[in-house]
């Protein structure tokens, strides 16, 4: 749930399942800016949409701060329910009712490409997804990005298990655009054999799919789900037996959850690969101290994406000068750079664009480190490699793209 405990000058208009204040919504008044979040309040992301919460509120704090246009930016947030005809739903409220400009959104992959086929595609509103890594987005340049594609995810998986002395590898994934899109990138990726097995979400027992991909005698298994149906499919590997298979996994594997739920002779000694923000970097050190403040969890590179999202979308409405649609969406593509003055905070931006700048004078430096948005609306790759040891998520190293 959103919180309000934020500065005087910061105001979140929340509308969502659990009951937040409901109020009209608006495209700006005399002065500051509206836009909407399309977030997984509920549902199998919710995780990552809890912490998207405390990232958003953290991003407005550090806004409002100087001010979009004169006054504060104010967010409506709407519950996809982590389901695409949720999700559809919330962004239409969102673009017909509340008439915003901007949408950030969503977490799902295939949550956000919903959206933007059936809500955002052919109007001037630009979409932000905060979360999506489903290498399908590509294909849709102007639907942008904060979260590395997973084709990059992918490949880094596929270099890791063929390094490690794997020839045969069991893929099972989801039945979405994420899982699809990943599992398929491993295999184009990957110099060994492997199989697909595919499962849907939500489902109480896996032991087909554990069946199957023990049947098919692989040096090693790669699990390209979500956290809920990891721990369901990691305790009937345990049951079955199968505790000597060498285990990997995507990013939407990983949570301190999943060790919990799982058994450790499944968990122990698991690779995973997620996208990381840019952990030395000084502003991601002061957003991630803003995040533990009066919060129990620590950050992750999912909520620096939805803050790097919010921040994003802010400078681009400070560039356009404007809270018309389309002059938003010339500006949000390029103020992320490379051209530009590197900037690390709003503030910063702010500065850099004076009374007449415009994206090109701008190059915002996220907390999750470089963006630079390329034509096709993705960011940079940035990448960590993660080890069960002990029982925790060990990291050993990163992966950067070009």
């Amino acid at each position: 749930m959103v919180r309000e405990n934020l500065s005087r000058r910061t105001v979140l208009k929340g509308i969502g399942a659990a009951g937040m204040v409901s109020v009209a919504g608006c495209t700006g008044g005399e002065s500051g800016a509206t836009i909407g979040m399309a977030n997984s309040e509920t549902g199998s992301l919710s995780t990552f949409g809890q912490r998207n919460a405390r990232g958003l509120e953290i991003a407005l704090s550090d806004i409002n701060e100087t001010g979009v246009l004169g006054g504060d930016l104010e967010v409506i947030v709407e519950d996809t329910q982590s389901d695409s005809g949720a999700g559809v739903s919330a962004a239409q409220k969102l673009v017909n009712q509340d008439s915003v400009p901007l949408v950030v959104g969503a977490v799902s992959s295939g949550v956000s490409l919903a959206i933007y086929k059936s809500v955002i595609q052919g109007t001037d509103v630009t979409q932000i997804s905060q979360n999506s890594t489903s290498p399908a987005l590509t294909n849709f340049p102007d639907l942008l990005r904060m979260s590395p594609t997973g084709a990059a995810q992918a490949s880094a998986l596929a270099d890791i298990i063929d390094e490690d002395g794997h020839g045969k590898v069991a893929v099972t994934h989801l039945t979405n655009a994420y899982g699809e899109g990943v599992a398929e990138a491993f295999k184009n990726s990957y110099g060994g054999e492997s199989k697909l097995f595919a499962h849907d979400q939500g489902k109480s027992s896996y032991s087909n799919v554990i069946t199957s991909m023990a049947d098919y005698d692989a040096d090693a298994w790669l699990f390209v789900s979500y956290q809920p149906e990891f721990t369901t499919m990691a305790q009937e590997a345990f049951d079955a037996g199968h505790t000597d298979i060498p285990i990997y996994g995507s990013d939407s594997v990983k949570g301190p959850k999943v060790l919990e739920q799982s058994p450790s002779e499944i968990t122990e000694g698991m690779t995973l690969v997620a996208p990381s923000a840019a952990l030395d970097q000084e502003n991601y050190k002061q957003f991630a101290k803003a995040f533990r403040e009066n919060n129990d969890t620590e950050p992750t590179a999912w909520s620096a994406y939805a803050y790097d999202a919010v921040v994003t979308a802010a400078i681009a409405i400070e560039a356009a000068g404007s809270t018309e649609p389309a002059d938003i969406k010339a500006e949000a593509r390029g103020v992320t750079g490379p051209d530009g003055t590197e900037v690390f905070s709003f503030a910063e931006a702010v500065e850099a664009l004076g009374d007449d700048g415009s994206a090109s004078d701008v190059n915002y430096q996220g907390v999750s480190g470089p963006i630079d948005l390329d034509k096709n609306g993705d960011p940079r790759a940035f990448e960590q490699i993660f080890q069960v040891q002990d029982g925790k998520y060990v990291s050993q190293g990163f992966i950067a793209g070009e």
